[in-house]
């Protein structure tokens, strides 16, 4: 893997780049409600790599939507730096989003007719913001796509598609990238190119990513893994490794027979 080149700030584990607060969602009505978020506190640290992880409907990806302004809490506030996203307007959110956050899907969301390099800086156009082009040389040639800018996604393989979606939510500096199983619909050295430059992204940029997968590999290459069940927080642990994390997670679905 090629090494990023940038001028970017140390790693920081102490500030908050993101945080919540007594985070609650409710679906539902009357005698059919779903708690998926139940009173969740949590601070995600600037330049890490946290993995959010847990059973089916234990609340991971609605956590993830909330803290990226994508769903409304039932209660509860989330920041995003200075910004009180749980505050703004449909129009204030939509552009917080645009201007400060990355989003990486199972998905590739790419657009047919564009080349990689317009898929690329399609956020940047769409924002009418100039290229970086230093920033935009660095990440072209970490995630490999020096030879493939002028193919359009149907030329491309699964990995080489998805690795265009992590060059376009990188590309930007955004201050948080959201991943949602990123590695998903990928064969397994596909997908350790995705995650290996996603941890380059935080260990070489300063990057923040939170990421939500079901993978324990994923998960290990993470500075942070934090597990949810029921709507809840139960655990986290750092420098994980994929027997760690599997360990956690059969701890929490024994927990879960048990009625505990």
């Amino acid at each position: 893997m090629s090494t990023l080149v940038s001028e970017a700030l140390p790693r920081s584990v102490n500030r908050p780049i993101a945080s919540a607060r007594g985070l609650s969602k409710t679906y539902g009505k009357n005698g059919n409600v779903v708690h998926a978020l139940d009173n969740v506190d949590v601070d995600l640290a600037a330049g890490q790599f946290t993995a959010i992880m847990g059973p089916s409907g234990s609340g991971k990806s609605t956590l993830m939507h909330c803290l990226a302004g994508l769903d409304t809490p039932t209660e509860g506030k989330i920041m995003l730096g200075d910004s009180m996203i749980t505050m703004l307007s449909n129009r204030q959110l939509t552009k917080l989003r645009r201007d400060r956050i990355g989003f990486i899907f199972q998905s590739f969301n790419l657009i047919p007719t564009l080349t990689a390099k317009e898929n690329i800086t399609l956020p940047l156009d769409i924002a009418r913001r100039k290229v970086d082009q230093k920033r935009f040389d660095s990440v072209v040639r970490t995630v490999g796509l020096a030879d493939r800018l002028g193919h359009r996604p149907a030329e491309l393989s699964g990995g080489q598609q998805q690795r265009v979606a992590c060059a376009r939510a990188l590309v930007a500096a955004p201050d948080v990238i959201f991943a949602d199983e990123p590695t998903g619909n990928l064969d397994s050295a596909s997908g350790r190119g995705v995650l290996e430059f996603l941890r380059a992204s935080v260990d070489e940029l300063g990057q923040t990513v939170v990421m939500v997968t079901h993978d324990p590999v994923a998960a290990s290459f993470a500075h942070r893994v934090l597990f949810l069940a029921d709507g809840k927080i139960v655990s986290e642990i750092t420098d994980p490794t994929p027997e760690a994390v599997l360990t956690v997670m059969s701890r929490i679905a024994s927990s879960a027979k048990a009625g505990v």
